[in-house]
């Protein structure tokens, strides 16, 4: 769930750790100065949006049960602010509030898009009470960014983005935002871990702070001790939807990228090179023969996409492209993502226990639409069948293909049933996925699963890796061998 509030440190109890005063950076005797210069930037965004009779307003809390992209529920903790108060009757208009910083003296905003989405009026308020009709110039749900636009003859305050790649857990950082609609709060904490993963899509990337967030504060700033913008104040982890002091900020360095592209084109234009990865859990490092469980394993390639033309296979595991490391499968999409299209960049991977590099073009994002998955229909008994590993396997024949709906090109070895108490169930293998390889030899029979299994273990191997496509996603998964 997203936030959308301010940060407070807290002083009681704190556990005093001694530093070298070489590495140490202290906390100033007042922040005073620095909130009194950068106050005047920062906005209140309050929206309103009539609801037709029966609905509910777009921006309200999410589903705490709604799945998330890879189908495991939320955990209903992460918690979004801004989101508006429930009507009281249908029809009648609702309100929310929320935090924004000014970037330009021309009157451009950045703030969340869950604190502005669905609205049908956006006023924003400086700290002098004046008020001004806002416009959304461009928004980006998927880092839950949005760019507003006011109108004015005035040069308005601004705040500068700075770069926060430079900060480090432990440094000091200041959050002004509009908690419970209280306009102008001055919060301080520290950086408490970056780089977290929250699930809340396929470019997480936040910094996680101490500083208090509560509701209202969505789409304020959070600032580093020289007065810059280091991240944009959106989620708190939170069992009763208020601060515990475990909030976190979309980096700078998302919303720089994010809000160029807006400006200047309306949209946002993604990298994008055609491959479809996962993670290498230590399972599948053993299979493959690899002394690490970092980067991104390419589990398929899209046909005619940069990828191909670059020759990256499946199999591969990306480790670094464009000169930034691939420490883990999240890191890949995200660099990709923020990659200038038409740039020719360089990947490095392993293949075969070998390093090597390759140059590859980005292309543009386009983003599929997603189709419901399909029940399997059952197996009719007249349809010949081998159990392996807890799977049952069929051959893909003319009646197989036409009673499951296969495409004429399908290939590999159709999985019609799974033991529930199987290893491979465990996995997440299900009736109805085509599994196309063993180890690293392709299969097309049921015969030929088995004996690529014999010969796996004969070799040694206490785990198979098998490479599964269920729909059209394909995926490696390392199955223990019984």
């Amino acid at each position: 769930m997203r936030c959308g509030f301010a940060a407070a440190l807290l002083f009681a109890a704190a556990i005093v750790v001694p530093v070298q005063p070489a590495f140490a950076r202290p906390l100033p005797a007042s922040l005073a100065d620095l909130a009194q210069r950068l106050s005047p930037a920062v906005v209140n965004i309050s929206t309103s949006q009539t609801l037709p009779a029966g609905a509910e307003p777009d921006a309200a809390l999410p589903d705490e049960n709604a799945p998330d992209e890879n189908g495991a529920p939320d955990d209903g903790q992460t918690s979004p602010f801004g989101a508006p108060d429930q009507p009281e009757a249908p029809g009648e208009k609702v309100q929310s509030l929320g935090s924004g910083f000014v970037i330009d003296a021309g009157g451009i905003i950045v703030t969340n898009n869950h604190v502005i989405e669905g609205a049908d009026k956006i006023d924003v308020t400086f700290t002098d009470g004046t008020t001004l009709p806002a416009k959304v110039l461009g928004r980006d749900d998927k880092t839950d960014i949005a760019v507003l636009k006011v109108d004015t003859k005035m040069r308005l305050p601004f705040v500068v983005l700075g770069d926060s790649n430079k900060m480090r857990v432990g440094d000091w950082v200041m959050a002004i935002g509009n908690p419970f609609g209280l306009g102008g709060t001055v919060t301080a904490g520290i950086v408490s871990a970056l780089n977290r993963d929250i699930h809340a899509g396929s470019y997480d990337d936040f910094i996680q702070t101490d500083a208090s967030i509560n509701r209202g504060n969505s789409g304020g700033p959070l600032f580093n001790l020289a007065g810059e913008v280091i991240g944009m104040n959106t989620a708190i982890i939170s069992p009763s939807g208020e601060s515990v002091g475990i909030g976190f900020a979309t980096p700078s360095s998302t919303l720089i990228s994010v809000v160029d592209q807006i400006v200047k084109h309306g949209e946002i234009r993604r990298g994008w090179i055609g491959v479809r990865i996962q993670m290498v859990t230590p399972e599948i490092a053993e299979t493959l023969g690899l002394k690490e469980t970092h980067g991104a394993l390419v589990a398929g390639v899209t046909p005619g996409g940069p990828a191909e033309a670059a020759g990256i296979e499946t199999g591969d595991l990306i480790i670094g492209f464009d000169g930034q490391k691939v420490q883990e499968m999240r890191d890949l999409p995200r660099v990709v993502a923020e990659t200038d299209i038409g740039k020719k960049a360089r990947i490095d991977f392993i293949r075969g226990g070998k390093r090597t590099s390759l140059q590859v073009k980005v292309g543009l994002l386009s983003e599929p639409k997603v189709a419901k998955d399909k029940k399997s229909p059952k197996v009719p008994p007249v349809m010949e069948k081998t159990r392996a590993l807890g799977l049952d396997l069929m051959a893909l024949t003319p009646d197989v293909r036409k009673h499951f709906n296969l495409p004429a090109d399908a290939t590999g070895v159709l999985v019609s049933d799974v033991s529930p108490s199987s290893a491979a169930a465990e996995k997440g293998i299900r009736p109805g996925d085509l599994i196309v390889r063993v180890g690293q030899v392709d299969v097309t029979t049921p015969k030929q699963f088995v004996a690529r299994i014999a010969e796996e273990k004969k070799a040694g191997r206490t785990s198979v890796l098998l490479r599964v496509v269920t729909g059209k996603d394909p995926r490696f998964v390392a199955v223990p061998v019984e």
